[in-house]
């Protein structure tokens, strides 16, 4: 385990490192929150959750299965003064409170959640009334897609292969399928040239409604 997280931290830091910066610079501005609680799902060595404390007033929770990314990421958050916090969970059944997180994330995760309906219901369930969650596989701009895939391809002769096998299990008509199993109330896909994401709302009104 701890050779695999070593592994996937040098392909992040190595290959796909730019597109942190952009990615939280995105789901900030379609938003429109930056203050209050963020939550990384699947965040690995941590470099998406801190690019979102380093754009915005958020404090971070970078959550991951993997207690050895955990380790990873808080070594690598060290500079963040306090904001970023990794936390050992599982998306299936996050040790976070209702109504936690203003803003979620998660990038590259999806394709690997054994239950994404209730995954998606889990997600839903943290996000406190206003929030919205950004769940997908996003290569931040058409150049950086490109620019990444031509240096994984000279790394992994497989890689467009591995990359159809996970996509192929996670295609807009899979996902509304499964949003629609989950039971979450506001929830659309952003289809994009440079990927896709989930985008989950929680509605305050629905949220005092229920809450009578």
């Amino acid at each position: 385990m701890k050779k695999s997280a070593e592994g996937f931290t040098r392909i992040a830091r190595e290959v796909f490192a730019p597109i942190y910066p952009v990615i939280a610079e995105q789901v900030l501005a379609w938003s429109g929150i930056r203050d209050g609680f963020a939550l990384d799902i699947g965040s690995g060595p941590g470099l998406l959750s801190i690019a979102l404390a380093h754009k915005s007033n958020l404090s971070v929770i970078a959550l991951d299965t993997d207690p050895a990314m955990s380790r990873i990421a808080r070594e690598t958050a060290a500079g963040c003064a306090g904001r970023v916090a990794p936390v050992t969970g599982d998306v299936h059944c996050m040790p976070l409170r209702d109504n936690t997180a203003s803003i979620i994330v998660s990038r590259g995760s999806v394709y690997f959640w054994e239950d994404r309906p209730q995954a998606f219901s889990e997600i839903e369930r943290v996000l406190r009334p206003g929030g919205v969650a950004f769940v997908g596989g996003s290569f931040g701009t058409p150049v950086l897609r490109a620019t990444i895939f031509a240096e994984m391809r000279r790394r992994n002769p497989d890689w467009d292969r591995d990359v159809a096998r996970r996509s192929g299990g996670a295609t807009i008509e899979v996902l509304r399928r499964e949003l629609g199993q989950s039971g979450v109330a506001h929830s659309r896909i952003r289809k994009e040239e440079e990927g896709l994401w989930v985008e989950i709302r929680k509605d305050p009104q629905s949220f005092i409604r229920h809450a009578r």
